[in-house]
């Protein structure tokens, strides 16, 4: 059976009420992939904004394996120490990761955001050597759009993450880059310029759909 484990911030995470782009890409493969194959991690919960902690199991379709190791206002920095533990409990087969945007709103620049990708990179290895990766750049956000500054951040660390990416694939342990989502609007993909809605949850989930369809061969295209 393949492990899939989604991580990623409060995009993929999800609060109470959200369908998540995990669902949709679940609901996907179970379509298109044709062999056994379930969504581990060490988390399930959604995030409650009035309790203001992920305790929420109020997902809008709870039939599907909800694991993730997701968190509200969680990054690379964050994620990064955590990977291996996880990768190795669950023995993830491939990690399709969604993080950056809170780093380098928060906590670091371009640079050393990328320095966090290749610590997260060596550790999920470190755990299981032949992981296999997917990651999704930075998507389009209201903060990117209404400060210059921070945009001309993100366009530098998705450089970088495309850079680090090609440095770090290998032929054991393939690390995959997915194209950002096709004209994924602020207005109509999200619910507050910057968390997905249904459709902003379709085209991430068809980000890593195409991108492992396109990279290894696993599963149809999106909406195929």
């Amino acid at each position: 059976m393949l492990r899939f484990m989604p991580v990623g911030d409060s995009m993929t995470i999800g609060s109470a009420g959200d369908h998540t782009w995990r669902y949709r890409l679940w609901q996907h493969l179970c379509g298109s992939y044709g062999r056994p194959f379930t969504f581990v991690g060490p988390r399930e919960t959604l995030y409650d904004k009035q309790a203001g902690a992920p305790t929420s199991y109020a997902y809008a379709e709870p039939d599907f394996p909800r694991a993730h190791l997701a968190g509200w206002g969680e990054g690379w920095q964050h994620m990064a120490p955590l990977i291996g533990e996880a990768v190795r409990a669950t023995r993830a087969d491939v990690l399709l990761v969604s993080l950056g945007l809170i780093d380098l709103g928060f906590y670091t620049n371009a640079e050393q955001t990328a320095d966090n990708v290749r610590g997260f990179v060596a550790g999920a290895r470190a755990a299981r050597p032949r992981v296999r990766m997917v990651v999704l750049p930075v998507v389009p956000n209201v903060r990117a759009a209404s400060e210059p500054d921070f945009a001309a951040e993100v366009d530098r660390f998705n450089e970088l993450l495309a850079k680090t990416a090609a440095d770090l694939d290998t032929p054991s342990s393939p690390l995959l880059l997915a194209s950002p989502p096709p004209a994924y609007d602020l207005h109509t993909d999200t619910y507050d310029g910057t968390h997905p809605n249904a459709s902003g949850e379709h085209k991430i989930a068809a980000a890593f759909a195409d991108a492992m369809h396109q990279g290894w061969g696993l599963g149809e295209p999106y909406g195929a």
